[in-house]
């Protein structure tokens, strides 16, 4: 890709709101636009979910997933998935996360959602990071799901659904508490997992869960952060998402 395809910063005012990407891209003749995003990068239990979205018509209130309550999402979620012109979502389980490695997963949902779209769209925004070998020009955008439209739909999408996976897998596995935490590291958790030990949902290559498998082989501070928290093998840090 070249850079001839990519908008330069200063086509996007600051103050342009959330939908300024779409409706430059759109100016420039690059429609639809599809936005991509996931859910559960840094949880140590539960799937990775990923959603590409194509907006069909604006909607009040749409924001980042992790800056509004349950409710609220909710709400975004049958608004997106009511009037979007196009929606696609993948699900990657655990054990694909332990064998491959939780980035190369997370590119290959990416592009499998947007391929996953049913239409073609003429330009692709990422959250945070540039995915390669995807079907149109494509921008990796920071904090996508705050400034984009069409990411924020996608991260509400990816969130929702997640969530639900998980308060499925509470019914079968209540002794985790995964309705609560959702599968990401909080002390009630890392208790559950000392008890019980981990469960076929969890992720064995993350060290919280390698901590309760291997013991002392995982050292209390994790070798790459030097914190107690969560690392997968790749080296990409765990955070609530």
């Amino acid at each position: 890709m070249t850079a001839a395809y990519r908008p330069r910063p200063s086509v996007v005012r600051r103050d342009s709101g959330l939908y300024g990407y779409e409706r430059a891209l759109a100016r420039r003749g690059f429609t639809p636009v599809a936005g991509v995003d996931e859910a559960g990068r840094g949880a140590c239990a539960g799937p990775l979910v990923v959603a590409a979205v194509v907006l069909g018509r604006d909607i009040e209130g749409l924001t980042d997933s992790k800056l509004v309550g349950e409710a609220v999402r909710e709400r975004l979620y049958e608004q997106v998935t009511a009037t979007a012109r196009a929606v696609s979502v993948v699900v990657v389980p655990p054990e694909e996360i332990d064998a491959r490695g939780l980035h190369k997963c997370n590119i290959a949902g990416m592009r499998r959602a947007v391929a996953g779209l049913g239409i073609d769209p003429g330009y692709v925004l990422t959250d945070g990071f540039p995915v390669a070998g995807l079907p149109a020009p494509s921008l990796a955008v920071w904090k996508g799901d705050q400034v984009a439209a069409c990411v924020a739909a996608a991260s509400i999408v990816a969130k929702v659904t997640r969530d639900r996976i998980m308060l499925g897998l509470e019914d079968h596995h209540p002794q985790y508490g995964f309705a609560a935490h959702k599968g990401y590291v909080t002390p009630a958790h890392r208790r559950a997992l000392a008890v019980h030990g981990p469960s076929p949902h969890h992720r064995f290559s993350f060290v919280t869960v390698a901590r309760v498998t291997r013991g002392s082989e995982i050292p209390d501070a994790d070798p790459w952060t030097g914190q107690d928290g969560d690392m997968h093998e790749n080296g990409v840090g765990a955070g609530v998402v």
